[in-house]
């Protein structure tokens, strides 16, 4: 795992806004998006941003004398990670104990997402034999 999944909380409010604009945005739109529901400085956020272009979950893209931003994975990638992130904490039987706490308290929308999944992934592997 790259670790570039680790967000801190100010960096996840950061990558959301990122997703939100859809297309690269400069420090300036970031930061204006995120004051409206927090005190933050602007250079809090060029800080940020410089920060998540270093761990590869954004794209620094020059723009004349500026840089603009935009989200280097998508949410769902980010997630994955996150998940492959935690399980690689533990081993063996552990691991399984927390993937079986995982499944068990998983709603029934996704218990069935999860089949959905698993159910893909093994067509996939039959497919690619």
């Amino acid at each position: 795992m790259s670790g570039r999944a680790k967000l801190g909380d100010l960096e996840r409010a950061v990558m959301e806004q990122l997703w939100a604009f859809g297309s690269p945005a400069t420090v300036r739109q970031v930061h204006e998006a995120l004051a409206g529901s927090r005190d933050i400085a602007y250079t809090t956020v060029m800080t940020v941003l410089d920060r998540l272009a270093r761990k590869g979950s954004a794209e620094q893209l020059r723009d004349g004398r500026a840089y603009r931003y935009r989200p280097a994975m998508t949410r769902e990638e980010l997630t994955a990670e996150l998940m492959h992130e935690a399980l690689d904490t533990v081993d063996g039987s552990d691991r399984t104990a927390a993937l079986l706490r995982f499944v068990g308290s998983a709603s029934e929308d996704d218990a069935r997402a999860l089949r959905e999944a698993l159910e893909a992934v093994e067509r996939s592997a039959g497919s690619a034999s």
